[in-house]
């Protein structure tokens, strides 16, 4: 049998190895600024640039995106390579898709503290950016598919299936979850509304982590686990079943991010029983990684990266056994919107995210670099101060979610609510947030530990940027090779398009319903669109990204009733785009804000928040009393709403100015009266009028006292 020889590119693998580690500290280090934010509200530096809702999306993108999606990245282009027995594609393409990668997070870290974003979670960036992360992965496709067709194995190794299902399904996600109407070089209006907006985009929330996070760390562990432990997959049956049923269960799961809102109670339902359903998969997926360690144990204790490995199928076995747990709706209607949801998701990222990527660079860098680990007992003493940061991390948290969830609940005998004042349990979990703050500290040294440890192993080595490999031709098909399964595994179109199906289906039964039988979403006649004054405050409202810590939709519990007012329905959201539910009270919600309190106490707050809240945590906006407010695109906003079925007229669109100012001066004439002077063409007029209109559109009618809905 004659072997051909070739190289495989290990240059390409540690450009992205290095590009994890230095993208990890920087995304840590802003979360750990975050986190420090919530307890001294001051640590914005008085900049608006570093205020919270700013920063807090430059931590989720650097961190899913830039630190994970790099390390991402290093782990496929170092497995793929090895199980096809194929150097990659195009070396060109290699080159294009990292430094495009990098640049993409540039961009991002630069115009998302500017306050240019979207507003989606997890998709904050604007529409170019958008444009750039659609094409550098469409040259990652290429090239992964490239290398598939002209592999030397026959058979795909179940960790391509796993690279295969990411990049069809993220490809999807994006596209869908990014339609939007372009006004300005950056300012959009996603094509969806309301509802609609919702859904979609928690379809593509949830399946980010489903399809980003996890298939292919996934793909990574049935690699790199094997590899570490000398020792096969435990069961390429279970490898099997695990795939499919993950792929297709998971796609359906988003709605239970949205239990109790406006969102037709079918689709809630759906969302519930699919997540229900995921934990077999998952736990199938733990199972075959701890099983394939059978007789390897005692490695264990002498190899950190196993250490690591071994924590994070931990990890991920227990943030997917909370995901069906939170998704059922007497559970979720506790702990939803509070810190367990903050916990849970760090859970997974710190654990699962982090730790396997630690343990596959501390197994990887010795090996491209053709030398040993500088030292052990370092990765050690970097596995326990990361295993410590993770608990000081998670733990307050649980314990500051079941505070949260009772005191927001609790009524007195009377029948009132102990706690009407939504920053009494706030100042009740600064302690747990302190703590939070510290295992942040602890798992970002660990990082920096292992920076220390392993530039000193590449130092001490050579890179070996074209490592010699030989592997015989494709061989013709074999008798005892005609399973079914083994048949689809010779062919990755045939298996993309199959997996491209199974993830399409769930996705389509739920959003085609719902964005084509009008009954889902019903109208209400009062509920008219924004003025232009109101439109320019919800577009600096979304700049400032209030939503990071306010929500705009109040359930239907007796205890969101009597704190808030009447409960949210689908009907008032039919103009908003985008939706800005939230998914966190850091602060209380503000659907019903409207009309509450005087344009003077709105000033104040924003000015200094602990004028009105004593206490708060909340960050001061002086800037926005500073700043001018810039109506050079204001029409072309209003003309791109209408595109998008708002009902501006062309009398309201030529008016649009006018109609701006007067309603913009009386606000400032009612401030005058209250011994406040500003002027009529600042921001802080805009977002006071915003403010003022939430929850208006109508009038609350009268409680009863049987209604079941309303007295959960």
């Amino acid at each position: 049998m004659q072997l051909e020889q070739f190289n495989y590119d290990n240059k390409i693998v540690r450009n992205f190895g290095i590009a994890t580690i230095i993208w990890g500290i920087v995304g840590m280090t802003i979360g750990l600024l975050v986190a420090t934010q919530l307890v001294w509200p001051q640590m914005n530096f008085g900049l608006q640039f570093t205020t919270f809702g700013r920063v807090r999306p430059v931590h989720t993108n650097a961190v899913i995106f830039a630190f994970v999606g790099n390390g991402i990245f290093m782990g496929v282009y170092y497995s793929l390579q090895r199980v096809l027995k194929a150097r990659m594609f195009s070396d060109a393409l290699s080159k294009l898709h990292f430094w495009g990668w990098q640049l993409i997070i540039v961009a991002s870290a630069i115009t998302l503290p500017l306050g240019l974003t979207s507003s989606h979670e997890y998709a904050e960036m604007e529409w170019p950016i958008d444009i750039a992360i659609t094409l550098i992965w469409v040259v990652f496709g290429i090239n992964m598919f490239g290398t598939i067709i002209k592999r030397r194995e026959r058979h795909m190794y179940v960790a391509v299936w796993f690279y295969i299902a990411t990049f069809v399904t993220v490809a999807v996600l994006h596209i869908v979850n990014s339609i939007q109407l372009p006004v300005a070089g950056w300012k959009s209006y996603y094509v969806y509304k309301g509802v609609q907006d919702a859904l979609v985009q928690w379809w593509y929330g949830h399946n980010a982590v489903a399809f980003f996070l996890t298939t292919p760390y996934l793909g990574m562990m049935y690699y790199f686990l094997p590899k570490m432990a000398n020792r096969p997959v435990y069961s390429y049956k279970l490898s099997i079943l695990h795939f499919w049923s993950l792929i297709f269960i998971y796609i359906w799961a988003g709605p239970h991010h949205l239990l109790y809102t406006a969102l037709p109670s079918w689709v809630q339902s759906l969302g519930v029983v699919f997540s229900i359903m995921l934990i077999a998969p998952s736990w199938g997926g733990m199972i075959n990684g701890l099983l394939t360690l059978r007789g390897a144990w005692d490695k264990v204790r002498t190899e950190p990266m196993l250490k690591f490995m071994v924590v994070a199928l931990t990890c991920y076995g227990m943030a997917t056994f909370e995901g069906p747990m939170l998704s059922l709706k007497q559970v979720n209607a506790i702990a939803h919107f509070t810190d367990w949801i903050v916990a849970h998701v760090h859970v997974g990222a710190l654990g699962w995210n982090g730790f396997m990527t630690f343990g596959i660079l501390y197994w990887l860098i010795p090996r491209i670099y053709k030398t040993e680990l500088y030292s052990k007992k370092l990765a050690s003493t970097h596995f326990w101060i990361g295993t410590l940061g993770i608990l000081f991390y998670a733990i307050p948290m649980y314990w500051a979610a079941v505070v949260q969830g009772l005191m927001w609940k609790e009524f007195t005998p009377e029948g009132v609510l102990k706690y009407p004042n939504f920053l009494a349990t706030t100042l009740e979990i600064l302690p747990m947030h302190m703590m939070r703050a510290l295992g942040g500290a602890l798992y970002l040294s660990g990082v920096f530990l292992m920076t220390f440890n392993l530039i000193k192993t590449m130092k001490q080595g050579k890179l070996l940027a074209n490592e010699p490999a030989e592997a015989p031709a494709l061989l013709p098909v074999q008798v005892n090779e005609q399973s079914q399964h083994r048949r689809l595994e010779r062919k990755p179109i045939l298996f993309m398009v199959l997996a491209l199906i199974a993830i399409l289906i769930g996705g389509m039964v739920e959003m085609v319903p719902t964005f084509t039988i009008s009954k889902n979403v019903p109208t209400i006649a009062s509920v008219k669109p924004y003025t232009a004054l109101e439109l320019q405050g919800r577009d600096l409202y979304v700049r400032e990204g209030c939503v990071n810590c306010h929500t705009q939709t109040i359930r239907p519990f007796r205890s969101e009733t009597a704190r808030y007012g009447e409960y949210s329905k689908a009907g008032e959201f039919v103009y908003d785009t985008p939706f800005l539910w939230g998914s966190k009270r850091t602060g209380p919600d503000l659907h019903r804000i409207g009309s509450k309190y005087p344009n003077k106490w709105h000033f104040d707050h924003l000015l200094d928040p602990t004028i009105t809240s004593p206490g708060s945590i909340m960050p001061s906006y002086p800037w926005l009393i500073d700043q001018k407010l810039d109506n050079s695109i204001l029409k072309d906003k209003m003309k791109a709403l209408r595109k998008l079925g708002i009902p501006y007229t062309d009398v309201a669109i030529a008016n649009a100015e006018p109609d701006l100012h007067k309603q913009a001066q009386k606000i400032a004439d009612d401030l005058k009266q209250n011994q406040v002077n500003v002027l009529a063409d600042r921001e802080i007029i805009a977002v006071i009028a915003y403010l003022q209109r939430l929850g208006t559109d109508i009038k609350a009618a009268p409680k009863v006292v049987e209604d079941v809905n309303i007295n959960q």
